[in-house]
C-alpha cells in the first residue's frame, strides 16, 4: 500500500491530507546552541491515521503571510488577482502562501527576469550568469523572489506569467519519532529549522519554518499524511538486537522505536549511536535516553558530541572506538540502522562498517566491502537506511 492509496487504517492521504493541528512546540536545543531544532506533536486524534515505527508523516507548508505580501508589493500586484491552476480557480495570495515555494528562486524564473530587463550593463551580466550554472548557483544562494525583484524594480510579471515560473511546493517527509503503542492518537517529530540571515532579511525553510510558527493556542490547520516506510521497520524478532545510528534528528526514529519495544516488552538489546555539537545544549531528548537506560530499554548509549574537543568527534569514531563490541553484536545477528544525513554521515558510517569488519572481523578489504554491501544488506537484511 502507498501513502496515496486509501484503506480503513489510514483514509487520508497525499491527495487528501488530513487537516491536523500541532498540539506541542518546543524547543530541544538549549540557549548557546548554534541551531535551533524543536519537537512538535501532531494531533491526529479523530482522524482515524494509524502508523508504525520507521513511517514518516508528509507536512503540507504554507509560506508566511509576510512573504507573501513583500513578493506581492515588489510586483505591484493586490493579490486578489483571480488565478486558475490545475482545474481549481483561487487568488493569486491563497495559490502563493499553499502551492509554490517562495524561498528558492528557478533558474526559469531568472532566465524570464533577464529577458525583461532593459538592454544594457545589468541585462548582459544576468543573461551572462544564466549561461554558467555554477556562477548562477552561487549568485542564488540565500536569495528568494523578493532580493530579485528588489534588485530590478523595473520590471513585472503577470499574474499567470508569474506562476508558470514558480517552483511548486511538495510536501516535506519527516521521520515520525513516536511510537504508536505509547501515542496512538499523537505523531512526534524532531525539527531541525533552517532560519538565517541574507542580503538584509531573515531567511526560513518553508516546512520547517512553518513548523516552527505552530502555536497550539492559535487557530490553525496542518495538512499531513502518513507515508509508510519499506524497509526501516522493527525486526520480527521481538528478540533480536538493534543497533541504531542517529546524529542529528536522526535520532528522531530511534525515539520511536524505544518507546515502541518498551511498551509491547522486547527483550532484544538496543544500543543508540547520538552525536551533535555540544552535548550541554544539542543533547536532545537526554532526559528520555537516560530514562530508558535505567529502566534497561537502552542497553547502550555512545555519544559524539564534535565541538566539546579540539578535534571533531563524530558517530561513526565512535562505532570504531566500539568497534570489537559493535562487531560482537553483528555476529550475534542485530539489525544495524542509519538514519540522517546521506551526503556524509551515512557514507562516514558505511565505511566504519567496512573498517571494523576488516579490524574486528579478520576480512579482507574486499571481503569486508562484500560483507557489508552484500551479505548484511541485502542477503540478511539486517542493515537499514533512511537517509536523506
Amino acid at each position: 500500500m502507498t501513502a496515496t492509496t486509501p484503506s480503513p487504517t489510514n483514509p487520508y492521504t497525499r491527495a487528501n491530507p488530513f487537516p491536523a493541528r500541532v498540539a506541542e512546540n518546543r524547543p530541544l536545543t538549549l540557549a548557546g546552541s548554534e541551531k535551533e531544532t524543536r519537537h512538535i506533536v501532531v494531533d491526529i486524534r479523530g482522524s482515524g491515521l494509524s502508523y508504525q515505527v520507521g513511517d514518516s508523516l508528509g507536512i503540507f507548508a504554507r509560506n508566511p503571510a509576510e512573504i507573501v505580501d513583500e513578493l506581492l508589493q515588489a510586483l505591484g500586484l493586490s493579490g486578489e488577482e483571480t488565478v486558475s491552476l490545475a482545474g481549481q480557480t483561487a487568488s493569486l495570495r491563497e495559490l502563493l502562501a499553499r502551492q509554490f515555494v517562495l524561498n528558492r528562486p528557478t533558474k526559469k524564473f531568472v532566465r524570464s527576469l533577464a529577458e525583461k530587463l532593459s538592454p544594457g550593463e545589468s541585462r548582459v551580466q544576468l543573461q551572462a550568469l544564466c549561461q554558467n550554472e555554477s556562477e548562477l548557483d552561487a549568485y542564488l544562494h540565500g536569495k528568494d523572489y523578493i532580493d530579485l525583484l528588489r534588485s530590478y524594480p523595473d520590471v513585472s510579471f503577470g499574474a499567470d506569467e508569474l506562476l508558470g515560473l514558480l517552483g511548486r511546493a511538495l510536501p516535506r517527509l519527516y521521520s515520525i519519532a513516536s511510537g504508536p503503542a505509547v501515542y496512538p492518537e499523537e505523531i512526534h517529530l524532531t525539527v531541525a529549522v533552517v532560519r538565517f540571515h541574507a542580503h538584509g532579511r531573515e531567511k526560513l525553510g518553508l516546512a520547517s519554518g512553518h513548523l516552527s510558527r505552530q502555536q497550539p493556542s492559535e487557530p490553525h490547520e496542518l495538512p499531513v499524511y502518513v507515508q509508510p516506510a519499506k524497509h526501516f521497520r522493527l525486526p520480527e524478532d521481538p528478540a533480536a538486537s538493534l543497533i541504531m545510528i542517529g546524529p542529528g534528528t536522526g535520532v528522531a526514529p530511534f525515539r520511536a522505536f524505544l518507546q515502541q519495544r518498551g511498551a509491547l516488552g522486547h527483550t532484544g538489546r538496543n544500543w543508540l549511536f547520538f552525536g551533535e555539537q555540544h552535548r550541554a545544549t544539542d543533547f536532545f531528548y537526554e532526559e528520555e535516553f537516560l530514562e530508558l537506560q535505567r529502566k534497561g530499554v537502552l542497553s547502550r548509549l555512545d555519544t559524539a558530541f564534535s565541538r566539546d574537543q579540539a578535534q571533531k568527534v563524530y558517530v561513526q569514531h565512535r562505532m570504531i572506538e566500539q568497534g570489537a563490541q559493535l562487531w560482537a553484536w553483528l555476529q550475534e545477528g542485530a539489525h544495524l540502522y542509519v538514519c540522517g544525513d546521506a551526503h556524509r554521515m551515512a557514507k562516514d558510517v558505511h565505511q566504519a562498517l567496512i573498517e571494523i569488519a576488516q579490524r574486528f572481523g579478520g576480512m579482507s578489504p574486499e571481503d569486508a566491502a562484500h560483507y557489508v554491501n552484500v551479505a548484511l544488506a541485502k542477503e540478511e537484511k539486517r542493515y537499514h537506511k533512511d537517509v536523506y
